[in-house]
């Protein structure tokens, strides 16, 4: 098996439900590729730090290494932050960055998964507004795709959906749910946050909802997520751009 090893870069959390939200993710992706290596670091509050796994997989021989942000949007920490840390490993390891994960399909397919498991039917889509809550960026570039994932929900068949954020951008969870409440042909609105794992800012998004009819889960550990995984880790391979090294 001398296929490169997966990385996955997630940001980390003090709430340890992030944490294993992570792993539960990363090892149904793995699932998927019987054989093949897959590790999961964390930019900050958790371990395995990136500069430790990166450290280990060199120990242990692997040569070829693709670094997966598990981020939602191309903002800060996939610019600046993981190239950064990927500049600093081991000079004979060979890191190829993938693409974060949105936008893509099996996103949307994963949050209307959560919003089905959170009692609304097919039927309930024509007459069901849906506030898409993201934990938010000053990035423009992160916020034009959350409002193009907006729009690509919409045309699912959802009578009407709003972006929204918890933090460092407008409008507000409940502030979108009050909108949503004034819209023709809306008779129920549902929150669906857009975001990967429990922590501070999905506690925010949930604590926005207290207006809406149904509140779904975080995106987790769910088969479309780990799928996309694959999928950019595939799509990293075929792309064969490593990370550029400091001089």
């Amino acid at each position: 098996m001398n296929r490169p090893a997966l990385l996955v870069i997630a940001h980390g959390s003090r709430d340890p439900r992030h944490a294993a939200t992570v792993r539960a993710l990363v090892r149904r992706a793995g699932a998927l590729r019987p054989g093949l290596r897959v590790e999961t670091a964390f930019l900050d509050f958790n371990l395995p730090s990136v500069p430790g796994v990166l450290d280990r997989l060199a120990a242990d021989g692997v040569r070829e290494v693709v670094a997966l942000p598990l981020l939602l949007t191309r903002a800060f920490h996939a610019k600046a932050d993981i190239p950064a840390v990927l500049r600093q490993a081991p000079p004979y390891l060979d890191i190829r960055q993938a693409e974060v994960l949105g936008p893509s399909p099996l996103l949307i397919a994963a949050v209307e998964r959560r919003l089905h498991e959170a009692g609304l039917t097919p039927g309930d889509k024509s007459t069901t507004g849906v506030v898409l809550a993201s934990a938010g960026s000053t990035d423009p570039e992160a916020i034009a795709v959350i409002a193009e994932t907006a729009r690509e929900l919409r045309r699912t068949g959802w009578c009407s959906v709003r972006p929204a954020f918890a933090s460092a951008s407008l409008p507000r969870t409940e502030e979108a749910v009050r909108a949503l409440r004034t819209e023709p042909g809306v008779r129920r609105v549902a929150v669906a946050p857009y975001v990967i794992a429990p922590g501070r800012l999905p506690d925010r998004i949930a604590a926005g909802a207290a207006g809406a009819d149904v509140l779904a889960d975080v995106l987790g550990a769910s088969p479309e997520l780990a799928r996309l995984l694959v999928t950019r880790y595939d799509g990293a391979l075929a792309a064969r751009k490593p990370v550029a090294r400091t001089a």
